[in-house]
């Protein structure tokens, strides 16, 4: 036809267009007509119909990267959180108003149907969070990339409390299905465990092998597409679940009827990507995880490794079109795995393997705690992977050598980078194989990225200087603005005159003009108040507390671990509440206190927190001494969607972790992004928020972390401060006394021991500090509406540099030296066969 190919049927944006699409999905995809569809059956339609419109831009992404044959970003991390995907995609499409307009006609509104949008269980924390804010960036930047990551059939765990307690039950968010996946189950990975090695044929000086592995797993792979906005790009995550092999059900044994024995086999494979982080508190549990480590690995090399030899031949040229980006310890399996496939399976020599592997990984450390760092005993090691561990020692043995040339006799230097951790059970260390297999190691703000080359990987950083930078954290824009506070992104988006700085955070610095302007800081209030509205409704179904939305929201949301120091705001309220209760007339800020947070279910202290947190709130809540003052709210299952709620609604960012001990954070960054004001310390990024968003827009207290060492070199006591402190007293010996814990001293004891006898974190320390700063600064800043609305409209507006995009404009910068390859925005003719485009997902 004149003027071109017509618009695909499935991808038409006009109203008609979209109705036809609809009903057409209704029919093929879920077998029904509207008069017997079901809530699912609407549900899964639109996302089908919405999806299309994804997977049309997917294909020409393919063919834009195929003709290219560029330089590709490969992402290996352990968990994405990727949040709801139906408004996103409605957002990224520019179907939103579309699809409310085309599902109302059809009979079901659209957005009544979110409900049933389940978040992808696939992730828990800031990691994962970031993970799928830098996804969502490089699509936006046109990048070529691909995210690889495993499909946990029940997520983490979804939490609930009783009496208190953290209860995990499965996240089994694939019950209904997910219409955002396509499985490829005819394009499986065989992924090896156990067993020997042998010499290979044409073993180069013995540095070749022959892994015959003692037990194999299938892998199952699906993809996930990820737009990116205000362009045609679309990439994908791609997702790999692990399946037994035909041969591990045992027939004969289920029809003698020995069911479980039967499928023994076939369920210990599948238990590989049941849960994300399976509990390593047990000896089998520290082997799932190690297996589900490799089991990552193993697949997605082999799929790059495919990728490459798809367009290329030579094994030189592979660092030039592939950057492996490894986000913290859990991939680093990927090093000797690509020496082994290099090696023992494509014939490479082992210089040459060893050269290509250490120009081709990057590596993200995202932890100062050395615990966090990962190490694996050698036995657990080399029975479950022993050409791996073989692999190891030989480059341990290299390195080794070459240290020795260069270090003459400092034998301490030696074994502390050692690959091997020496001593009475040696183990693999994961962070020193990931510094000397890697040709970039970042951290992820700048008081991070010093302290890691001060403190846990100094050694190598004054071996290899040129390695090591910062890329500090981001968050999306899109995700923690336009789709978590619409309501804000609105207003900004009026007063800017366009939504382009959706794709330029820094734009929101033109909102300073308006910070002044009376009109604009009753809106901006009006905003605040409506998203205060929408979470307490959620408080309210959620635990049947009533949050009231003119009180102060003070929000401390995040992963539950000691260094966070949620004990810390916990103290503050029970200062509060024993301040009220000595003097019912006393002047308190209301407060609502808002926790959100789940305990790693083998991190007993973490729920022992919890437990005493929900106690203390079930105390103060009940008292009507305190009412109207300060409520304490400990909200369930946090995850994205709820986070969404949180960071448009918080008045106050709790980041209070002890200064030196959070590598960056990335709460900090999207509550600022809406106007909250952080309190916080000199931790993370927390430092250069409050060099952006400027010191009087931040409430700052707390030592900082060369005050932390020199604290702890002078003899820290706590017991001294608890004694020298008649609030910290009092709060101290209010909490031990049983008083929120039903009269039982003894309920308490562990959680105060932690703080009283040794307090790691310095919750002591900074207890005054931190209660002054309340009483000082924030309280009354809260009563000077309008002082405090400038202080949120600056943060909002100073808050530019924290978007994902600058992030990965970064790392494309100084890491992965990966150019664009813009996507054409309508279809054209295209010579390659439907296998070929195929091949490239």
């Amino acid at each position: 036809m004149a003027g071109g190919p017509e618009p695909d049927p499935r991808t038409g944006n006009s109203l008609e267009e979209f109705q036809r699409d609809l009903a057409n999905n209704l029919c093929y995809e879920r077998g029904t007509t509207l008069e017997s569809a079901s809530a699912q059956d609407a549900y899964w339609t639109l996302a089908v119909t919405i999806r299309d419109r994804l997977a049309d831009r997917r294909a020409r992404t393919a063919r834009a990267n195929y003709a290219a044959n560029p330089k590709f970003v490969y992402y290996l991390s352990a968990e994405y959180m990727l949040g709801r995907q139906l408004r996103q995609n409605a957002v990224y499409t520019g179907t939103d108003a579309l699809a409310h307009q085309a599902a109302a006609a059809s009979g079901f509104p659209a957005w009544d149907l979110e409900s049933l949008d389940v978040e992808p269980g696939l992730g828990n924390g800031g990691l994962g969070r970031l993970a799928a804010c830098l996804l969502d960036s490089m699509a936006t930047l046109d990048l070529p990339a691909v995210g690889y990551g495993i499909r946990y059939e029940f997520g983490i765990f979804k939490q609930a409390f009783e009496n208190g307690y953290q209860v995990e039950h499965p996240d089994d968010w694939t019950f209904y299905g997910n219409p955002w996946e396509f499985p490829a189950p005819d394009d499986l990975q065989v992924v090896g465990f156990y067993g020997h090695t042998e010499s290979a044929d044409e073993d180069q000086g013995g540095r070749r092998a022959r892994w015959v592995p003692g037990e194999t797993v299938r892998a199952e792979p699906s993809h996930m597409l990820v737009p990116g906005f205000g362009t045609e790009t679309v990439n994908i995550i791609r997702l790999w679940r692990a399946r037994a092999s035909g041969e591990s059900f045992d027939l004969d044994l289920f029809n003698a009827g020995r069911y479980a024995e039967a499928v023994e086999a076939q369920m210990r494979s599948e238990n590989l990507t049941k849960v994300l982080y399976p509990s390593d508190s047990t000896e089998a549990g520290r082997e799932l995880r190690l297996k589900q480590q490799y089991f990552l690995v193993s697949c997605s090399l082999r799929d790059i490794i495919r990728r490459f030899r798809f367009r290329n031949t030579d094994w030189g040229a592979f660092p030039d079109k592939v950057v492996i980006q490894l986000n913290d310890t859990h991939p680093v399996l990927a090093i000797p795995e690509l020496m082994r496939l290099l090696v023992d399976e494509n014939g490479v020599g082992w210089e040459q393997a060893w050269s290509i592997t250490r120009r081709t990984f990057a590596y993200t450390c995202h932890t100062l705690l050395p615990e966090a760092l990962e190490t694996w005993p050698v036995p657990l090691f080399g029975r479950l992977l022993p050409r791996h561990l073989e692999i190891v020692y030989a480059l341990n043995d290299s390195f080794l050598k070459d240290l020795r040339a260069r270090h003459l006799g400092d034998e301490e230097r030696i074994a502390r980078m050692s690959l091997i951790q020496e001593g009475p059970e040696h183990r693999v260390r994961m962070a020193n194989l990931a510094a000397v297999g890697s040709f970039a190691v970042n951290g992820v703000a700048e008081l991070h990225s010093r302290l890691l080359t001060q403190t846990v990987l100094r050694d190598f950083a004054d071996l290899w200087p040129e390695k090591f930078g910062n890329v500090t954290n981001g968050v999306s824009p899109r995700r923690f603005l336009r789709l978590a506070n619409p309501r804000l992104s609105g207003l900004i988006t009026a007063r800017l005159g366009d939504d382009r700085w959706l794709t330029d955070l820094d734009r929101l610095r033109e909102l300073e003009a308006f910070a002044d302007d009376a009109e604009f800081r009753a809106q901006w209030r009006e905003v605040k108040r409506q998203n205060k509205l929408d979470l307490a409704f959620h408080i309210l179904a959620a635990t049947g507390i009533t949050a009231d939305p003119a009180s102060l929201f003070d929000v401390m949301a995040k992963r539950l671990h000691e260094y966070k120091r949620q004990l810390l705001k916990l103290l503050h309220v029970v200062t509060l509440y024993n301040r009220i209760k000595a003097d019912p007339a006393a002047t308190v800020t209301p407060c609502t206190v808002i926790f959100g947070a789940k305990a790693a279910p083998s991190y007993h202290q973490a729920k022992a927190i919890i437990k005493l947190i929900n106690s203390v709130a079930a105390v103060v809540n009940a008292d009507p001494d305190v009412a109207g003052r300060v409520k304490v709210v400990f909200i369930p299952d946090y995850n994205v969607s709820v986070s969404e709620l949180v960071v448009a609604a918080g008045n106050v960012s709790e980041q209070i972790s002890l200064a030196g001990k959070e590598a960056s954070g990335t709460g900090n960054m999207k509550l600022a992004l809406n106007g909250a004001v952080t309190v916080g310390t000199l931790d993370g990024a927390n430092i250069e928020i409050r060099d952006r968003v400027g010191a009087g827009n931040f409430f700052l207290f707390g030592v900082t972390a060369e005050q932390a060492v020199a604290v702890r070199q002078a003899g820290y006591s706590p017991r001294a401060y608890y004694a020298g402190d008649a609030e910290l007293k009092a709060a101290i010996d209010a909490l031990s006394s049983g008083a929120f814990s039903g009269g039982d001293p003894g309920a308490v004891e562990q959680v105060l021991s932690s703080i009283l006898d040794w307090d790691e974190y310095l919750v002591m320390e900074d207890y005054r500090s931190y209660i002054d700063c309340f009483d000082r600064a924030v309280g009354p800043a809260w009563a000077d509406e309008d002082r405090w609305t400038r202080m949120s409209i600056l943060n909002t507006a100073r808050s530019g540099f924290f978007s994902s995009d600058r992030t990965v404009r970064d790392y494309c910068r100084d890491i992965w030296h990966v150019e664009p390859v813009p996507v054409r925005a309508t279809a054209a003719a295209d010579s390659e066969t439907p296998a070929r485009q195929a091949t490239q997902d």
